[in-house]
């Protein structure tokens, strides 16, 4: 079965397409390479010993996805990760967000109808929680008002699939993952922030390789054990299966809700400081790191609850926080490699 995949070279689509092709899909990506690059597919067909078809278009041109579903009738489901996704530039450029995030979901929507593929899996984000009122969170507490731009994009984007399914064309089923973190056993596949990086892995494992000076922890005064933010770090190889489990659910369950929720993390809590010691501990390195001031949109400390996944997707996550920083460093050291 094929399976479109929008942002299919990113940090996360990357992973999915492995994970997808393994498990027998035929995956089509669209990747306008806005947050990847080309030697991305030539990696992914270094492990899966095949290379998908791939259109490097922006996913918000509308005429250019067009092309794709013509000339792929046969699409099944759609994965839309195509998006801008870091929280504090998020705050700097709403616009851009807006923009970019809303209309790639408008235009893969409209085409969806168009050409009569009624499936679709979305990549929301724990975001959309704002600052909860109680941990973990679950799928059924009420959202809160979102802390960043991006978390703005991503409640807005689950009411019109929420809105949309309503009418009996489309099913969708929206992940909210929480802080995906890792990168492939075989340092092939992994995360490729463009300048200095907004998520702190990628800033820790440069740090490491002493691209970055020091790292900067925003805030050590939260309501939290150690006074830095909690979150809950997934693997992002777990992360992809997870993903390939909801393709599961809408293509081969015949009755499923129009429209599934359901939170994609560990269900523990890790704080910055935590990350941190355990990447110095589990590779033997030390970080340089300073304190700075709180960084605008923040949650102070948000972890899922993650039953309704293990019990209706069949899904759990499998890899350890140890396993996360060591393909973390494992990637960042072949990058090194690449460049040398």
């Amino acid at each position: 079965m094929k399976i479109l995949i929008t942002g299919g070279l990113g940090f996360i689509g990357s992973h999915t397409i492995v994970e997808l092709m393994q498990a027998g899909y035929e995956p089509i990506i669209i990747d306008d390479l806005s947050n990847s690059e080309p030697f991305m597919l030539d990696n992914i067909q270094k492990i899966t010993g095949q290379k998908p078809k791939c259109y490097l278009y922006d996913a918000c041109d509308k005429d250019r996805v067009r092309n794709v579903f013509a000339e792929n009738t046969d699409i099944k489901a759609v994965i839309h990760f195509a998006a801008k996704k870091a929280v504090g530039e998020s705050m700097k450029q709403p616009l851009a967000y807006y923009r970019t995030n809303l209309v790639s979901l408008l235009t893969v929507l409209d085409l969806m109808q168009e050409f009569k593929v009624g499936n679709i899996v979305f990549a929301s984000s724990a975001t959309v929680y704002g600052e909860p009122e109680k941990l973990p969170v679950t799928e059924e507490m009420p959202l809160q008002k979102s802390l960043s731009s991006y978390g703005s994009t991503k409640q807005m984007a689950e009411d019109i699939l929420e809105k949309t399914t309503a009418n009996h064309w489309l099913k969708a089923i929206l992940l909210r993952f929480f802080n995906p973190v890792g990168a492939h056993h075989t340092a092939l596949l992994g995360e490729l922030p463009n300048g200095v990086p907004n998520n702190l892995m990628p800033y820790v494992t440069q740090t490491a390789s002493g691209i970055r000076k020091e790292l900067t922890i925003n805030g050590n005064d939260y309501s939290t054990p150690d006074g830095t933010c909690v979150r809950d770090y997934i693997h992002v190889v777990d992360l992809a299966k997870a993903h390939v489990k909801a393709i599961d659910r809408l293509l081969k369950t015949a009755e499923t809700p129009v429209c599934e929720v359901f939170n994609i993390g560990t269900g523990a809590g890790i704080s910055v400081l935590e990350m941190v010691e355990t990447f110095e501990k589990v590779n033997n390195i030390k970080i340089p790191y300073r304190v700075g001031p709180r960084r605008a949109g923040d949650a102070e400390s948000i972890y899922a609850s993650c039953e309704k996944a293990n019990k209706i997707l069949g899904w759990k996550a499998e890899l350890s926080l140890a396993d996360m920083v060591r393909d973390s460093w494992n990637w960042e050291k072949y990058l090194k490699d690449r460049k040398e």
